[in-house]
């Protein structure tokens, strides 16, 4: 029987305590050896919650101590960039929550120290994993939807100033606000599911965003080269009944949406739903995405799923620093 994998968790925060650590607790084949956050007293009080032996205030000494095989990076976003490549370089793999840095050019060293250590590098995108994004998927690539002509996806909450780690108001450490929080995921989602077709254009406006202070509400457009579309409208001030979000794909033959899953094609000059049925599951789709996340890239660790470098984030980095430009400058960018 083989031994399990180590996983250290870097960074005690609420996507730690409300995503990998219930995830990876359950997982089979894997043991969190370290939990490490520069508030030690929280990284025991949360080891202690779910019984992981070993606490640190430093990655270094959990690189040098723990012997992880994966680290996990949930720290603070301008931090993303040097936790990674230290992991990389101490001979860890690493799935780091988005984004994988702040700046195209962090991307790309990141790359470049998987290449140059031999390890493998994977960002949180969790919402490709989702079941109903996944059958999605299984109808673009069979052609039921026809080419696709657009997206249009958004994502509204609630999340007032005073609750918020002070970190995430502030741009220089933040790298942004609603949209870098929201609209990255969406962003990413879409862009992955087109086929990475190249943007061209790019017209987006943010509400409460200074050279200092993060946005609270973000519009974007961005328009590819092959003429697919994506809209995306994101907001920390939603003020409803309850959070919102919606994904809504549309193509030449049909239709589709994520939460809840719908799927439409005309067939004979009528419009036909063809949604899949079935029994779901008990777990949430946000705990589902992290489970099935954490199995693809254990698959990928262990050369089962040949996957290539994610490349893939500097397209979508690139269109990320677009939206921004665009919003700081109040002009459309073109690519």
């Amino acid at each position: 029987m083989s031994d399990p994998v180590r996983v250290a968790v870097v960074g005690a925060g609420a996507i730690a305590q409300v995503a990998h650590l219930p995830v990876l607790r359950r997982l089979p084949g894997t043991e969190v050896a370290a939990i490490c956050d520069n508030d030690l007293g929280k990284a025991r009080a949360l080891a202690g919650r779910f019984e992981v032996q070993q606490t640190f205030d430093d990655i270094e000494e959990v690189l040098k101590y723990a012997h992880p095989d994966v680290v996990a990076i949930c720290t603070p976003n301008h931090l993303h960039e040097i936790h990674v490549v230290s992991a990389l370089a101490a001979g860890a793999h690493v799935l780091c929550e988005r984004p994988l840095a702040l700046t195209l050019a962090g991307v790309e060293r990141v790359l470049q120290a998987s290449e140059r250590y031999g390890r493998r590098v994977m960002v949180g995108m969790n919402h490709r994993f989702r079941s109903d994004v996944q059958a999605v998927r299984g109808f673009l690539a069979g052609g039921d939807l026809g080419g696709l002509q657009a997206i249009r996806g958004g994502w509204h909450t609630f999340q007032p100033s005073r609750h918020m780690v002070g970190w995430r108001l502030r741009r220089q450490e933040a790298g942004g606000g609603a949209f870098l929080d929201l609209g990255l995921q969406l962003l990413d989602l879409g862009l992955w599911l087109a086929g990475w077709p190249a943007p061209k254009r790019v017209s987006a406006h943010a509400i409460g965003q200074t050279k200092d202070a993060v946005e609270d509400m973000a519009t974007a457009l961005v328009v590819c080269e092959n003429g697919v579309s994506l809209t995306l409208d994101v907001s920390w001030r939603h003020m409803g009944e309850a959070e919102r979000f919606w994904f809504d794909l549309v193509g030449t033959k049909g239709s589709a949406s994520v939460q809840p899953l719908r799927v439409f094609k005309e067939a004979h000059g009528t419009v036909t739903d063809v949604t899949p049925t079935g029994a779901s599951g008990r777990e949430t789709p946000f705990a589902q995405s992290y489970r099935a996340e954490w199995t693809y890239f254990l698959a990928v660790m262990r050369g089962d799923v040949n996957a290539p470098p994610p490349r893939d984030q500097l397209a979508l980095h690139r269109a990320l620093e677009a939206v921004y430009r665009s919003a700081d400058e109040g002009r459309d960018v073109l690519l």
